[in-house]
């Protein structure tokens, strides 16, 4: 589903990835580990045609993300791909419903349609009862659901999520992890994570450890088992 060839990119001298090749199936849930300033961030940005190599090619069901021009890309994106960050970057003004309803309203849904796929869609996270409140009367939990919702709420066929639960604390992280895993298994999309979080790495199908620019390793874990999501 997601071919990657022989990615590279310098910001000036500084080399920050070399010559990376990986191949990530339908359905599968990848995380990337390493140390900081392994090059986990810049892959993936360049996966999601965040950022442009200075070499290599990126296939996204079969459509070469580099071939296309800025605004196709950007219209792939809306429809193929969805984003989670360590920062939730709602808008502030926005409700949980309208922030959710972005992306639909990007691609030209009405409305109406797309607030009630985003009521749908934070009811799945746990938040049916929360669509009306702006970021600022939610907790970091409640946010970075919402911010899930929003990656969602479209049926991306992959999820990239950039340390998607390095500003929460254990038992929200906790319960992120197992919503990610809920979320594969109801709706059977790919999920590919950087993390510094073992717990979450441990949790997803394989493990791809980077260091100096490079994939280190590629790591096929043990089975995943979903369980209840925690309220946040």
């Amino acid at each position: 589903m997601l071919d990657a060839q022989n990615l590279s990119k310098k910001y000036g001298r500084l080399t920050v990835l070399r010559d990376v090749s990986l191949h990530i199936g339908k359905g599968e849930f990848v995380a990337i580990a390493g140390p900081s300033g392994a090059g986990k961030s810049t892959l993936l940005h360049l996966l999601g045609a965040l950022d442009v190599p200075d070499s290599g090619r990126v296939q996204l069901m079969n459509q070469d993300l580099f071939r296309l021009s800025r605004k196709k890309q950007a219209a792939f994106r809306n429809q193929n791909m969805g984003f989670v960050f360590q920062f939730h970057h709602l808008l502030p003004e926005f409700t949980a419903i309208e922030n959710v309803c972005m992306p639909l309203w990007i691609a030209g849904q009405g409305k109406k349609e797309a607030q009630a796929a985003a009521g749908a869609i934070l009811e799945t996270v746990g938040l049916g009862h929360r669509l009306n409140h702006k970021p600022g009367e939610l907790s970091g939990g409640e946010q970075q659901r919402v911010a899930i919702a929003r990656a969602i709420v479209h049926r991306p066929a992959v999820i990239f999520a950039d340390e998607p639960t390095g500003n929460l604390d254990t038992a929200n992280a906790q319960a992120v992890h197992q919503l990610f895993l809920e979320l594969r298994a109801a709706y059977n999309q790919t999920f590919v994570i950087v993390t510094h979080n073992e717990q979450l790495a441990a949790m997803a199908d394989r493990t791809l450890l980077m260091r100096d620019g490079q994939i280190e390793s590629d790591q096929r874990n043990g089975d995943v088992l979903t369980a209840p999501v925690k309220s946040i």
